[in-house]
């Protein structure tokens, strides 16, 4: 329900920002400077939804936006995104990412359960910066492939440098979601329960997940920055309740880890 709500707000903004885009000098939204980040990162986190323990990862961090006339916040759980619309003080524009496949292989945990493909999420994103310390950060986004539900991640971060090229950031951090994505993540089916052992579980839709996260980031050249995170999330509602999680996983989710993103800058005028 949630995310039903907020579909019509972002639909909204969107509409709002691509007009403003254009109407502040009459170039299209493509026309400017923009940057590509590229980075990886490696981390000790859950394997899947609810696992109860850690495993060492290493995943891509892809970003790409428009130069602002100051550098913005990032943080690793933004999607990759493309800003619409900045005004210097509010950004929005469309996010995505990559969902990979998640089966038995994937963990033990998972065997006799249906197989999740790989897919995709794709929407939007707004954040706004109502002091030079602080970011709020909405995203909107659709599940194709691998689920068919609605996601909602909202996040607030305050952001200092502790000394030169040095930054500290962190903040709270929550997550709803549409049924669709809970029955693809935290379901159990009678069939899935007698192959899997697990009892059957029905899920609603609702809240996901709150937390809180923090990082220190290093600016080690004028295009290339290397920081360390750690990510704390603990389930809620029907994510919690879910006999995956319950029977064989828990509802605290820890992630540890270090990253580093390389910026190339690039102009279409």
């Amino acid at each position: 329900m949630f995310c039903r709500l907020l579909a019509p707000l972002f639909a909204g903004v969107f509409l709002l920002s691509s007009g403003m885009a254009r109407a502040q000098d009459g170039s299209p939204w493509w026309s400017g400077d923009w940057y590509f980040s590229l980075g990886a990162e490696a981390f000790v986190g859950p394997k899947f939804k609810g696992a109860s323990r850690g495993d060492l990862q290493f995943a891509p961090l892809v970003s790409v936006g428009k130069q602002g006339s100051s550098p913005r916040f990032s943080s690793r759980n933004d999607s990759p995104s493309v800003a619409l619309f900045d005004n210097g003080t509010v950004r929005a524009g469309i996010a995505g990412r990559f969902v990979p496949e998640q089966d038995g292989n994937t963990a033990s945990e998972l065997k006799g359960l249906k197989a999740v493909k790989w897919g995709a999420e794709i929407g939007g994103f707004v954040e706004a910066y109502p002091t030079d310390w602080l970011r709020g950060r909405a995203e909107l986004r659709q599940g194709v492939r691998s689920h068919y539900g609605l996601v909602a991640d909202l996040a607030v971060d305050a952001f200092t440098d502790i000394a030169p090229n040095l930054q500290l950031s962190g903040g709270p951090r929550a997550t709803f979601a549409s049924r669709d994505y809970f029955d693809t993540y935290y379901g159990v089916t009678t069939e899935e329960a007698a192959a899997s052992g697990l009892s059957a579980y029905s899920p609603g839709g609702g809240i996901e997940s709150v937390g809180v996260g923090g990082a220190l980031t290093w600016q080690a050249m004028e295009n290339l920055t290397a920081s360390s995170f750690i990510e704390y999330k603990r389930l809620a509602g029907s994510a919690a309740d879910s006999s995956l999680v319950t029977e064989r996983g828990s509802p605290n989710q820890l992630t540890v880890g270090v990253s580093a993103n390389y910026r190339f800058n690039f102009s279409t005028r």
